[in-house]
C-alpha cells in the first residue's frame, strides 16, 4: 500500500521531521531568492538597458557560481558537517539577494548574483545529504522528493511577492525581501540535529587511523586527503554512474534553466519583442498555477514513481514527456493554453529533479556522498550555466518560442543518457 506524504511524516521520528523541514525550507527559500531575478527580469532589462543576451549572461553567471558552490559546500559538508554547511549556504544566498537590490550597474548586479549562486548551489547537496542520511531506506526516495518539491513552493511565493512589490515599490524592493531566509538559520542552529551517520564516520576517522588494527581496516575506504577522496567518484566502481548522472543532470538543467529563466519575461514582454504581452497579474497568476499544480505535484510524485517503476524508468518517462510537450507549449497563444500546457510541462520537466538526490545518495557511500552529489548535480549546473545565455541569444535572433525547442532537445538527450544509469531501487546506504 502506497504511503502518502502526510502518513510518511507521521511515521517519522522528531529528528527526521526536523531535518526534512530544514532541508525543505532551505530549498524553498533558495528557489525564492534565485527566481526573483527571472521574475523582475523584464524590469531590469528596461531600467538597466540590458538586451536579452546580457540578461541571459547574468543568469549564466549565477548558474556557473551555483555549480562551483555545490562542489565547495560539498567539501565543506564532509569536513564540518551537513548542518553547518546548510546554514552557511542559506546565509550566503540571502545576503546576496539583498545586495542585488543595491546594484546601480549591470556589473554590480552580476557580482551579487554570482556570489548568490555559490550559496544556491551549496544548499541543494547539503540538504539532500542530511535527509538521505537521516531517513531509512524504504522512505528515502519519498523524503527527498518532498524536499525537492519545496522548490515549487518557493517559486510560487516569489511570484506572489515579486508582482505586487515590484508594481508598488520597484524591483529593488523585491530583492530586499530576499534577506528574510537568513532568519531560518537561527532555528536550524538550535532545532536541527546533525547527521548521526556523518558523526559516526568522523568519530571512526579520528579514533582509528588507517592501518591500525581492525578498526583501521574497516576504515580503509576513507582516504586521508581530500584530493584522493574526491577522485574516487571518478574511479571504479563509481565512474560510469558518476558520468551518467553528471550528463543526465546537465541536459535536464540546461533545459530547465533555459525554459524557466525566460518563461516570466516570455509571458510579460510585449508581443513585438517576442513575448505574450500579459500584465503583472496575468503573469503572476500563470506562474503560481504552474508551480502549485505543475511543479509541486511533479516533484512529489517522482519519489512514488521511482519506488514503483524504478529510478531509471521514472527518469526516462518524465524526460521524454517534457521533451514532447515543450513544442506544444511554444506554439500556444491563448492564456488557457499557456496555463494548461505550461503546468503539464512543469510537472514532468521539474519532477525528475527529485530523482537526482535519490539516486545520487544511493550510488555514493557516506564518505563521498556530499561531494558526489555536489559534483554530479552542481557540477552539471556549472556545465548548464550557458543555458540562459544561449536561449537569450537565440531568442534575440529567432524569438523565444523557437529557442524553447532547444530545451525540448535537451530533455530528449537526458532520456537517452538515463538508459546508462544504474538501478538503485531498494539499495541500503553504505
Amino acid at each position: 500500500m502506497a504511503t502518502s506524504p502526510i502518513q510518511l511524516i507521521r511515521q517519522a521520528t522528531p529528528e527526521q521531521r526536523r531535518t526534512l523541514l530544514a532541508a525543505a525550507l532551505g530549498w524553498a527559500l533558495d528557489a525564492f531568492d534565485a527566481m526573483l531575478y527571472a521574475l523582475v527580469l523584464a524590469l531590469l532589462m528596461r531600467d538597466l538597458g540590458m538586451s536579452k543576451t546580457k540578461a541571459g549572461l547574468l543568469g549564466t553567471l549565477t548558474l556557473l557560481a551555483s555549480g562551483l558552490g555545490g562542489v565547495l559546500f560539498g567539501f565543506l559538508a564532509d569536513r564540518i558537517g551537513r548542518k553547518r554547511a546548510l546554514m552557511a549556504s542559506i546565509l550566503t544566498y540571502s545576503i546576496c539577494s539583498f545586495a542585488s537590490g543595491l546594484a546601480t550597474s549591470i556589473a554590480m548586479l552580476a557580482a551579487a548574483r554570482f556570489v548568490l549562486g555559490l550559496g544556491m548551489g551549496g544548499e541543494w547537496n547539503t540538504g539532500a545529504t542530511l535527509v538521505a542520511e537521516t531517513w531509512p531506506t524504504e522512505f528515502r526516495a519519498k523524503a527527498i522528493a518532498i524536499v525537492q518539491s519545496s522548490w515549487a513552493i518557493g517559486f510560487a511565493a516569489a511570484a506572489l511577492v515579486a508582482g505586487p512589490v515590484a508594481h508598488y515599490f520597484g524591483w529593488r524592493a523585491v530583492f530586499f525581501v530576499g534577506i528574510l531566509p537568513a532568519l531560518l538559520t537561527l532555528w536550524i542552529r538550535r532545532g536541527v540535529p546533525e547527521s548521526k551517520m556523518w558523526e559516526e564516520r568522523q568519530h571512526l576517522r579520528q579514533s582509528s587511523p588507517r592501518g591500525n588494527g581492525s578498526l583501521g581496516a574497516a576504515n580503509k575506504d576513507i582516504p586521508s586527503n581530500v584530493s584522493a577522496n574526491f577522485s574516487m567518484i571518478f574511479r571504479a566502481p563509481y565512474l560510469k554512474a558518476t558520468i551518467a548522472l553528471l550528463l543526465f543532470n546537465f541536459f535536464c538543467l540546461f533545459a530547465w534553466w533555459g525554459l524557466f529563466t525566460w518563461m516570466p519575461p516570455y509571458l510579460s514582454l510585449p508581443v513585438s519583442q517576442g513575448g505574450r504581452g500579459f500584465g503583472v497579474m496575468g503573469t503572476t497568476t500563470l506562474l503560481v498555477v504552474l508551480n502549485l499544480f505543475g511543479m509541486f505535484p511533479g516533484y512529489t510524485s517522482f519519489g512514488w514513481a521511482a519506488d514503483h517503476f524504478g529510478r531509471r524508468k521514472a527518469f526516462m518517462v518524465y524526460s521524454v514527456a517534457a521533451a514532447v510537450l515543450i513544442p506544444l507549449y511554444s506554439a500556444a497563444r491563448s492564456p488557457v493554453g499557456l496555463m494548461v500546457l505550461g503546468t503539464i510541462v512543469a510537472f514532468f520537466g521539474t519532477g525528475l529533479f527529485s530523482g537526482s538526490g535519490i539516486i545520487g545518495s544511493e550510488i555514493f557511500p557516506t564518505s563521498l556522498r556530499a561531494r558526489g552529489l555536489g559534483v554530479t548535480y552542481n557540477g552539471a549546473r556549472t556545465m548548464s550555466s550557458v543555458a540562459p545565455l544561449v536561449i537569450g541569444r537565440v531568442g534575440q535572433a529567432r524569438g523565444l518560442s523557437w529557442a524553447f525547442y532547444l530545451c525540448a532537445a535537451a530533455y530528449l538527450l537526458a532520456a537517452l543518457v538515463a538508459t546508462q544509469l544504474p538501478e538503485t531501487k531498494g539499495k541500503d546506504l553504505q
